[in-house]
């Protein structure tokens, strides 16, 4: 299974994209796609969906997970993430591309087992789980290979449940 997962942001948005086979993970590729601050938003938001489009047609992933938004204080730069992020979700939706949206907490107890770990830890644990030499830069790219390792281990359990659930019909 081919997995981009994606780190939105306005600025940055953080991508990676993982073969996962069985609890082996491999990397493919991974990066970070930069916006110019003091562009106009539009031109901001046309540059993420343009390089969203390449990645995906490049890399041609069968599935996309997604972290989910977290706001803190500032409302007004939370409004200008959700918005990179919907067009992060067009891009999919055109690809016809399923999305998986998790929290920082979800991607953080898949990756470290602790729903509360440093973001040090789940860098380590990215660069560890895929035998890389050094960790992915920028952190926002770390954080995307974390939410597609996320969703490689969530998707596992999903199957399992699903197939569990088929096998209790049947029975019945």
């Amino acid at each position: 299974m081919r997995i981009l997962g994606i780190d939105p942001g306005l600025a940055i948005v953080g991508w990676g994209v993982i073969e996962s086979d069985g609890g082996r993970y491999r990397p493919v590729a991974y990066g970070a796609i930069r916006t110019p601050a003091h562009t106009e938003l539009p031109l901001r938001l046309q540059m993420i969906y343009a390089d969203m489009k390449t990645i995906i047609s490049k890399y041609r992933p069968e599935e996309m997970a997604v972290e989910e938004l977290f706001f803190t204080n500032n409302i007004t730069t939370g409004i200008a993430v959700a918005e990179a992020r919907g067009v992060i979700l067009l891009s999919a939706s055109q690809h016809a591309l399923p999305v998986f949206e998790y929290t920082p907490m979800q991607v953080k107890q898949a990756v470290v087992g602790y729903g509360k770990a440093e973001k040090r830890q789940v860098i380590s644990m990215v660069t560890s789980l895929l035998s890389l030499k050094e960790p992915p830069k920028p952190d926002d790219t770390a954080d995307a290979v974390a939410i597609a390792l996320c969703h490689a281990q969530s998707r596992t359990s999903r199957m399992a449940e699903f197939y569990a659930r088929s096998a209790a019909k049947r029975t019945l």
